[in-house]
């Protein structure tokens, strides 16, 4: 009887980065696809979901690909053929696991929408024997539209096992001092590059409608935070301001949006400014596109005089170490 057993592989702990996710390529369908995923969760979109589904299969999913592969084009990578996101989740997973990765752990990644999925990579995981899983949602601000969506999915992946993993997930990280310490050397590094001192620095992060935050998610308070502790951490007095971008359809958003803000600046003698995207993980489509592109030209068109865009954290050291605290706590 024993050797009718099947093999069995276990006593390893997988890591799983999980980041928003990206198309994979600019082909239309590929867009289409993406799109169709992410718009088509209750998280991000909490309407009628009957009614909602008549809209985004007639109208959205006809018309918004176009545009929105338009702005994937923009920022493609070409020689490596992925998304700026796609690119830099790979790095990071490549560095972290170069420090904590061993024989027992491994560091692994996942999109909630698109490719790889959440499901596949946690049976990937326990195939090979990780009976422990520690999740980290790439999202410094929890919100139900972002971190909340990813345990939904980790959940429901689980749910279908025969024989589950343990499971830690490692929460909103938005006031980590190794996280505000790096946000705030991400931009005097950006001023020491520049020869010209910022009138402000623009914090923007990704809006969510208001009623979400009126239903009591706290996203726009833990964006407010890592404002005010980057402001309270800069070696570099500067003022800086919160607004949110991204906004979607035509329901009220939070504010101040940061594409009327660009506008508003130059006449209020803010002409030279200087924008960061904490709430960002990787560099993406929001940040390359519709900041550093989109946001930097229509700061110009209305009086503007300098601009520049700090990157996100992306895979630099100070990014990886971060990570690496985070997931010791639920490994070690």
């Amino acid at each position: 009887m024993k050797n009718e057993h099947p093999e069995v592989k276990f006593g390893k702990t997988g890591v799983l980065l999980i980041n928003l996710g990206t198309p994979d390529s600019t082909n239309w369908w590929d867009i289409r696809k993406y799109l169709k995923e992410f718009l088509s969760d209750r998280r991000v979109i909490e309407v009628n979901p009957f009614l909602w589904q008549i809209i985004l299969n007639l109208f959205i999913l006809t018309f918004r690909p176009s545009k929105t592969a338009k702005a994937y084009k923009k920022i493609w990578m070409k020689k490596e053929n992925k998304s700026p996101l796609r690119y830099f989740t790979e790095r990071q997973t490549s560095k972290l696991n170069k420090k904590i990765g061993n024989e027992n752990v491994i560091v692994d990644f996942a999109m909630r929408y698109g490719h790889p999925s959440i499901k596949s990579k946690i049976q990937t995981l326990k195939n090979i024997g990780c009976e422990n899983l520690v999740i980290l949602p790439l999202y410094p601000q929890y919100a139900a539209a972002t971190t909340a969506t990813v345990c939904d999915e980790v959940y429901r992946s689980l749910s279908k096992m025969r024989w589950q993993p343990s499971l830690q997930i490692i929460p909103h990280y938005e006031s980590e001092p190794m996280y505000i310490n790096a946000l705030c050397r991400s931009i005097e590094n950006k001023i020491k590059e520049i020869d010209w001192r910022p009138d402000l620095v623009l914090a923007s992060y990704h809006g969510i409608p208001k009623k979400y935050f009126e239903k009591g998610d706290p996203y726009h308070c833990y964006c407010h935070k890592t404002t005010r502790l980057i402001s309270e951490n800069l070696r570099l007095k500067i003022p800086i301001i919160t607004t949110f971008q991204s906004r979607f359809g035509p329901q009220e958003w939070l504010q101040p949006y940061t594409d009327k803000t660009l506008e508003k600046l130059p006449k209020e003698n803010k002409k030279k400014i200087i924008v960061i995207c904490p709430g960002f993980a990787s560099d993406c489509v929001e940040t390359l596109e519709e900041i550093s592109m989109e946001g930097k030209e229509s700061f110009f068109d209305a009086g503007g005089e300098k601009f520049d865009f700090v990157s996100c954290l992306n895979d630099n050291e100070d990014h990886i170490k971060l990570f690496e605290h985070l997931a010791n706590k639920y490994i070690n």
